[in-house]
């Protein structure tokens, strides 16, 4: 089994990774060891690593302990007001108004499997897959009772954490911050890699080296962000893509979230995840629990690479979830850039006819069906469809795409509220708001206050009596604005701070309530493109809009600093019309088609509209892509370049046996020489190339590579290359 308990002491093990930690004679949990798996019962760490000499200023521990200081002991839940001075896991206020903590060991248990944490997304695991360890420690004076939760992936090189807070003494406790993971490291020899970013420029990778004192990466938007992705790496100095000791945090949240690292006087290196505090506060009344988000921590000593493909398994396999989960996606084309607002069932239909004569297997129907939505001003809130552009309503078209042998999406922004609209006008409570502070517009909406029952439950109705009317397969879910004036009609002055996690459990409620009446649904996550790109959405959505930002060249980044956390599958990756309509770039339709089967494919454009040879280059493109789509899907993911002149991205079949290689150059120089070195393959294995029908060795194309001279690739021009295993 992957955890070991003997007496004071616990391993952890999972497939590549340990865990150690200690409780101390006076009852602290201490810290002693993370990173590549140790032999079972190698407790040559348990005398405790040798601590920092403290200033005599600092405190010291008030009994025997084996430890200095608790400011330099290497912590496994560190918290606020001992003399440990980095900041602390955990922040609550007793009944006598302070902040202090002392959390000391009580008991824990073991056992197979991996709990669900109520309300809230997380990976999952069956008993013979997973073992959890629950390790629960007591603040005496209040009573605060916190559990630490670790599940051991037995196939996988991750550990999961979480944790419960339960009073049981007598008064309210309440809590300022709960962090879900806290990790100790004893020496700084670390480089900080996050994705940061905008909107239409979500997730380019930043590598930075850890400084003394604090980096924090945050966002208080209500959502996880385009501006920071709540996912960081801790690498060596020296680690590459494939080489080098990685290790990956990921939190399975879409709202507010903190990441914070701190380097001590020592060197030594504290990382904390969880819930923003910013704008948190809990009060837990005796008898009361509270649960985090879960964390997930992946080890690889094979770079990044190795990171990504290891959390790309976890979230194929153990938190993306329904029947989607093993299937191909439909290919799709979404009407929003080839009409926005002006269309009507006509128009829809035309696009339709096109898509089934090109293969192409759903028509998305995008924003503006619904209200009086001729433009963003108006009607979000009024799910009621415009009976102006769609005279039949959507059974209509639903039948007519049906019988052309299409299936049927649909668009809604279930969260917002437009006050141009009839459900403001009824119910302006109903819009997050605080009372004598006017509300601050973005795109003419406010956010409804998804922490309230009666707003869930008026989503459902509406958005269950949409889908009932009519054969619909498909849900872009999408959510265009962040929050303000962040305040909740039904809550107390004293609780105000609980209304952002409420809203999150409000949200995942009624995705979990609309999933479980549509269990066939195939819902995609939206948020203004990639601003809710996260492990908490994946929980619902197999596929989230990667980014707004749909030209080939800058998608190049915005994927490839995607896979980093998330697998190729979950991107939604179309192919649109040129000039481009954010950036005016023009781009090859062969190119576009390149970069778009990096992920789940699509089309964002007029099929009328398109030349015969265009409409050819999507039948082959189409044809091909449903030859891919199991590789993308199941396959082991490569970065091998990414730079002003090359970017370069390469999925091996789980099997090994099929290769798919894809080049583009951004920007083509005078001297133009590329070779491309493959990963993954097996050094004496041939593989043949499916186009020309060359071999070539295993050895001979990761070490010396693919030359692309030939291919003759200038600006924006790309290459596919199919490899196949020669049995």
């Amino acid at each position: 089994m992957p955890i070991f308990a003997y007496d004071n002491l616990f391993q952890l093990r999972s497939s590549g990774s340990s865990l150690l930690m200690q409780v101390t004679p006076a009852g602290r949990l201490v810290h002693l060891y993370y990173g590549h798996s140790l032999p079972e019962g190698d407790y040559t760490l348990a005398d405790f690593p040798p601590t920092p000499s403290q200033p005599s200023i600092s405190p010291n521990s008030p009994e025997p302990d084996g430890i200095d200081s608790v400011g330099t002991a290497l912590s496994e839940y560190p918290t606020f007001g001992l003399g440990d001075f980095r900041p602390s896991a955990i922040q609550a206020v007793g009944e006598d108004g302070t902040r202090v903590l002392d959390l000391r060991y009580h008991c824990h248990k073991i056992y197979p499997g991996k709990p669900r944490i109520p309300g809230l997304p997380a990976t999952y695991a069956a008993d013979d897959e997973a073992e959890t360890l629950e390790i629960e420690l007591m603040d005496d004076p209040t009573g605060l009772i916190v559990t630490l939760v670790y599940t051991v992936f037995e196939n996988h090189p991750v550990i999961t954490r979480s944790v419960k807070a339960f009073n049981g003494g007598q008064k309210p406790i309440k809590l300022l911050r709960i962090d879900s993971l806290a990790l100790d490291l004893p020496e700084n020899r670390y480089d900080l890699v996050h994705l940061w970013g905008c909107w239409a420029m979500e997730r380019t990778p930043e590598r930075t080296p850890l400084i003394h004192g604090g980096m924090k990466i945050s966002s208080t938007r209500g959502a996880s962000s385009h501006t920071h992705n709540p996912f960081v790496a801790l690498v060596d100095h020296e680690a590459t893509e494939e080489y080098g000791e990685a290790m990956g945090f990921a939190f399975v949240y879409s709202g507010s979230f903190q990441i914070q690292t701190e380097v001590d006087f020592a060197g030594q290196v504290r990382l904390l995840m969880g819930l923003n505090p910013d704008n948190f506060s809990w009060t837990l009344n005796p008898g009361e629990q509270f649960n985090t988000p879960e964390g997930v921590m992946v080890y690889s000593d094979q770079g990044l690479g190795g990171m990504s493909r290891a959390f790309h398994k976890l979230f194929s396999h153990n938190l993306i979830r329904g029947p989607w989960r093993d299937k191909d996606r439909p290919i799709l084309v979404n009407n929003w850039e080839a009409t926005y607002f002006n269309f009507n069932e006509e128009k829809l239909l035309s696009i339709g006819r096109s898509a089934a004569e090109l293969g192409i297997e759903m028509l998305v129907m995008d924003d503006g069906w619904f209200g009086k939505r001729d433009d963003d001003h108006s009607s979000l809130g009024d799910w009621f469809v415009d009976h102006h552009k769609l005279p039949e309503g959507l059974k209509s078209l639903s039948d007519k795409l049906h019988e052309m042998g299409l299936k049927m999406g649909i668009w809604f922004e279930p969260e917002m509220i437009s006050p141009d609209s009839d459900l403001y006008r009824a119910h302006p409570d109903w819009a997050l708001h605080i009372p004598g502070r006017p509300n601050s517009p973005s795109r003419w909406q406010y956010v409804l206050d998804m922490s309230r029952q009666d707003v869930q439950d008026y989503l459902f109705e509406r958005m269950s009596d949409i889908l009932s009317s009519a054969k619909i397969e498909y849900v872009k879910w999408d959510f265009n604005r962040n929050f303000s004036e962040v305040g909740s009609a039904l809550l107390p002055p004293d609780r105000q701070g609980e209304v952002e996690h409420r809203y999150m459990l409000g949200l995942y409620s009624l995705l979990e309530r609309i999933l479980t009446a549509f269990p066939e649904l195939l819902l995609e996550g939206c948020a203004g493109g990639g601003g809710r790109f996260d492990a908490g959405m994946l929980y619902y959505a197999p596929q989230i809009w990667t980014s707004d930002d749909t030209d080939a060249i800058e998608r190049l980044t915005i994927q490839q600093g995607t896979s980093y956390c998330y697998p190729p599958s979950t991107m939604s990756a179309h192919v649109s019309a040129c000039p481009n309509h954010q950036t005016g770039r023009v781009t090859p339709f062969k190119t576009r088609g390149i970069v778009a089967m990096g992920g789940s494919f699509g089309y964002e454009l007029d099929l009328t509209k398109l030349s015969d040879e265009e409409k050819e280059e999507v039948k082959r493109q189409v044809a091909l892509y449903h030859e891919l789509a199991p590789v993308i899907r199941n396959g082991d993911y490569y970065r091998l370049e990414n730079s002003p002149t090359l970017a370069a991205w390469e999925t091996v079949s789980a099997d090994g046996t099929e290769v798919v290689a894809s080049a583009v150059v951004p920007m083509a120089r005078i001297v133009n020489t590329h070779f491309v070195r493959l990963r993954g393959l097996e050094e004496e294995a041939s593989y043949r190339d499916m186009d020309s029908g060359k071999v070539y060795s295993g050895g001979m194309l990761m070490h010396a590579g693919i030359n692309l001279t030939p291919y003759r690739l200038r600006d924006r021009d790309g290459v596919m290359i199919r490899l196949k295993k020669v049995e």
